[in-house]
């Protein structure tokens, strides 16, 4: 019969984590299948921004705005190791939108964010300002404004970590082959591809939050029917060699009326995104495509007085987007809103569907799937996430300071490493170094900064299990690591026996 749960999550993304973690943390009985890594696919191919969307104004999409706006305020409060302002720079580009429309809009921006912790927007001349330096001549004044970053990947492990410690089972590499209405309740069958056996388990609801395999689950697996529909969006960025100095962004216009960022990244480098690609085939890993990588090179060109090439590209990646689809004509139209399909016959056994949605409304998009299901969870403790922090969130100081004391008390370690080790893990970096005094007591050293003991507490309490799983979605030393220490690596994690 297999171990019987009250929620039963197919899709370890931040939609199925942070679900997964609020259903915990209200007393539920959780079950987290995922059949990848963690944020493996979609929720670790953003553009790592936690935005209220300015050009969704565009499309009147307020109430979206507004409640992204709300919870940037927020997660910069449960998550500062990883989320932290950025500034952004709107060059006024003539021939394209006009001033008026832009201050218009960032006006409706600024407003719509209420009494925000964030400097407002406001005009700037670019010449002879730092803000214009790596722009061409012809652009002469723009618009700053305030959003933040995210390290999108682990948001998603954290919200897991989170979810486990609140004592939901949260299993990677393995997934749903079947699920039926079977003696009041969902029998279902997990296919683990670590050990290759099937373990059989129960669940009185199924929260179908999959992505891009959202409508495959729903026809294919499970045999129903839905109201709502899938869209796929491609999403392609690349990364090159740092362009400008600064810590602030550029948020560019283009002749399609799409908008284009450059990003400072893991310091040397700058991000460059994204594309919107109608993607019409199945569900999968997808990769950049050579128009996508000389589309957004021209994206760049047009705006800096640097050019860049495809031969200048040092990593790309691609995600799709699983939205919900609106029938809009132009892929950057559609909207990034979600819809909650709930599925139940004669008010049992409900399948809850996620239809898109953005990383930055995930925690109300939990809320609301929540509330949906209430009614068949009798007893649900109150909502909660709103005011607690995620794992590694409680500095008890700005990062600022707490870096400074993390570096006061290790002081063997490298800047670079200390402020990586902060940014990544926040109050846990301690939990890594422990009573190290020196490299050494961290043991085997790799690329990056990388050191067994940190490789140990991803495998332990972070699902990590493959170098891949370390160096591009619990971090981004996969960047600097070359080929002989990734080899150093996978025979380390090979010669370990995996945590049960």
């Amino acid at each position: 019969m297999g171990e019987t749960f009250d929620l039963l999550v197919i899709g370890g993304g931040i939609n199925g984590t942070g679900i997964a973690r609020d259903a915990a943390g209200r007393g539920v009985k959780v079950l987290l299948c995922e059949q990848g890594d963690l944020a493996g696919s979609t929720s670790s191919a953003s553009t790592k921004l936690i935005h209220g969307g300015l050009r969704y104004l565009e499309q009147y999409e307020f109430r979206l705005v507004r409640e992204a706006l709300a919870e940037r305020e927020r997660l910069m409060r449960l998550a500062p190791h990883i989320i932290w302002p950025l500034r952004f720079v709107l060059p006024h580009d003539r021939g394209l939108r006009p001033a008026w429309m832009l201050r218009i809009g960032l006006f409706l921006y600024d407003h719509l964010a209420k009494l925000g912790s964030l400097p407002g927007s406001q005009a700037v001349g670019l010449r002879g300002s730092p803000y214009g330096a790596p722009l061409q001549e012809r652009l002469t004044r723009g618009f700053v404004y305030s959003d933040c970053w995210v390290e999108d990947s682990r948001l998603v492990a954290l919200n897991a970590v989170d979810a486990a410690e609140r004592g939901a089972d949260i299993r990677t590499r393995t997934r749903l082959v079947a699920a039926r209405r079977e003696a009041g309740a969902w029998a279902a069958e997990l296919h683990d591809a670590a050990t290759g056996q099937t373990r059989p388990v129960r669940a009185r609801i199924l929260v179908n939050a999959a992505g891009p395999w959202v409508g495959d689950l729903l026809q294919e697996t499970l045999a129903l029917a839905s109201r709502a529909h899938l869209r796929l969006i491609k999403g392609s960025h690349i990364v090159v060699p740092r362009l400008y100095a600064g810590d602030h962004a550029y948020i560019l216009q283009q002749p399609d009326r799409r908008i284009v960022f450059a990003i400072p990244y893991e310091r040397d480098f700058t991000l460059i995104g994204t594309t919107d690609v109608a993607h019409d085939g199945a569900p999968g890993p997808v990769a950049i495509a050579p128009e996508e990588t000389a589309y957004l090179c021209a994206c760049i060109d047009r705006s800096f007085a640097r050019q860049v090439r495809p031969e200048d590209v040092v990593w790309s990646y691609s995600g799709l987007r699983p939205l919900y689809d609106d029938a809009a004509a132009d892929a950057s139209t559609v909207t990034r809103d979600y819809v909650l399909d709930l599925s139940d016959r004669d008010g049992r056994l409900p399948v809850l569907s996620v239809f898109g949605g953005k990383i930055t409304t995930y925690r109300r998009l939990a809320e609301h799937a929540l509330a949906k299901l209430e009614p068949h969870l009798p007893g649900l403790a109150p909502a909660w996430t709103a005011t607690a922090p995620l794992p590694g969130g409680d500095l008890g100081t700005d990062f600022e300071t707490f870096l400074a004391g993390l570096r006061r008390d290790y002081p063997f370690l490298p800047e670079e490493t200390a402020r990586r080790l902060a940014r990544a893990y926040g109050s846990r970096a301690r939990r890594i170094l422990g009573s190290a005094r020196s490299l050494a007591d961290l043991g085997a050293a790799f690329d990056g900064g990388l050191s067994a003991a940190e490789v140990e507490y991803l495998r332990r309490h972070e699902w990590a299990r493959t170098a891949e799983d370390i160096l591009w979605r619990r971090s981004k030393l996969g960047l600097r690591t070359g080929a002989g220490s990734r080899a150093r690596l996978e025979s380390h994690l090979a010669a370990e026996p995996a945590p049960a």
